[in-house]
């Protein structure tokens, strides 16, 4: 998972680095804090594509968004940010950042380039999360409406000369821009609700729940192959178990972390003909926004559930 990617050993003596790097570069960077007011667009930094799909979207054409987190095809284990990456921050009138423990290198980036005009969105903090809590927020569809509102009121402060344009493209992503997503996070739980399914991290947790189902896979097994950690012998032969004896209804995975462990249990349920679906932690493909991927998504889940249940 994403969140493991900062474990890696190495990353302080990298972070340090960039830190001496960042601080050289904030003084150069005068052109800092920049708003529609002098007719220049508002330059934002989102740590992950999902929340830089959203907030360029409710900003529109009054704001820049760079996402440093954006290729489907990298390894999110190796990723290490980048001097781009943090020349990206120092610039910045707007970072938006996942927080909960997801990504804390933006933390040490910011501190490197203080600046009283810019304005920072840690997703975490803002709905009451930490480290240690569930870091995949944008799976929730809640907290993706909260979160566009949130950046709307943000850029109206940044922007008050636009303020109403960004009333409109907010409202135009929620009633518009969201409405498929919404349609089939509805229709799921209507159709599917308590329908018990497995998963295979925890990346599916938050969704599950919007969509009524019942996910039945050991809390610890989930939070182990979220981390990158050894799943106990229990925990693998409890979900086992529940392949074997047709316990889950369809099984749920991270086409982008696939071990060994993961791949045998996705060829175990594939053999008891059990269906799989797919998500993944970053927008797939490349460039896409952000509820079309989500669509997608629901739509494999939509689809794997009617394989499994005749409904």
């Amino acid at each position: 998972m994403l969140y493991r990617m900062w474990r890696k050993k190495g990353l302080l003596a990298v972070a340090a680095s960039l830190i001496t790097l960042v601080g050289l570069l904030a003084i150069a960077c005068s052109g800092q804090g920049r708003s529609g007011a002098d007719g220049k667009v508002v330059q934002v930094v989102a740590a992950e594509d999902f929340w830089g799909s959203i907030a360029a979207q409710v900003g529109g054409s009054h704001v820049q968004v760079v996402s440093i987190i954006r290729d489907p095809n990298t390894d999110p284990h190796d990723f290490e940010p980048t001097a781009k990456d943090a020349r990206s921050v120092a610039d910045a009138r707007y970072v938006v950042y996942n927080g909960a423990g997801l990504d804390p290198w933006v933390d040490r980036l910011l501190r490197a380039s203080p600046s009283s005009g810019r304005r920072v969105l840690n997703i975490g903090e803002f709905l009451g999360k930490r480290e240690g809590d569930d870091p995949h927020l944008w799976y929730s569809p809640d907290y993706v409406t909260s979160v566009a509102v949130k950046i709307r009121d943000d850029l109206k402060a940044i922007d008050p000369s636009n303020a109403s344009q960004f009333d409109r493209s907010e409202q135009q992503f929620i009633e518009v821009g969201l409405k498929q997503y919404r349609a089939l996070v509805d229709e799921i739980n209507s159709k599917y609700g308590g329908t018990p399914v497995g998963a295979t991290e925890g990346l599916f947790s938050y969704l599950a729940s919007a969509l009524g189902l019942k996910l039945v896979t050991p809390a610890s097994y989930l939070s182990a192959v979220s981390e990158g950690m050894d799943v106990t012998a229990s925990d693998q032969a409890a979900v086992e178990a529940q392949i074997d004896q047709g316990l889950v209804k369809i099984l749920v995975y991270n086409s982008q972390n696939t071990p060994p462990n993961v791949q045998a249990l996705l060829n175990r349920a594939r053999a008891k003909g059990i269906p799989v679906a797919t998500i993944t932690e970053t927008l797939k493909p490349a460039g896409a926004v952000f509820q079309d991927w989500q669509s997608a998504q629901l739509q494999g889940i939509a689809d794997a559930l009617r394989r499994a249940t005749g409904k």
